[in-house]
């Protein structure tokens, strides 16, 4: 009889993939949606990537994601490559482009004004 898990012999192997895959995931999903929804004159401020280059990185990023996390946590280089172009931005750029809304107070402490 057939099983949708395979053979069962590398079935805890397949699973770690397949939740490696869907975190790898999640993580895509919040660097693209969190670029979407920040304003494109803070990617200018930043200086460095415009808005629409990172859009298409994440979007690249988010597809091959999903695709990975669907079709079983398939870990080829792409995949590979779309969770570190998400990390880079979650590390690198988000807390930049972030800090940009909040705008720049002189008499403001680490805890709030003062």
């Amino acid at each position: 009889m057939a099983s949708i898990t395979g053979s069962g012999t590398y079935s805890p192997l397949n699973y770690f993939f397949v939740a490696l895959a869907v975190a790898a995931f999640v993580v895509e999903a919040w660097a693209f949606i969190d670029a979407i929804i920040r304003p494109a004159q803070a990617f200018r401020a930043v200086g460095k990537l415009s808005k629409p280059i990172w859009l298409i990185i994440l979007g690249v990023a988010f597809v091959l994601g999903l695709y990975a996390a669907a079709y079983g946590g398939i870990t080829g280089i792409l995949s590979v490559a779309a969770f570190v172009a998400a990390a880079i931005y979650l590390a690198d750029m988000r807390p930049k482009v972030k800090e940009f809304g909040r705008g720049s107070r002189n008499n403001s402490g680490p805890y709030g004004p003062w």
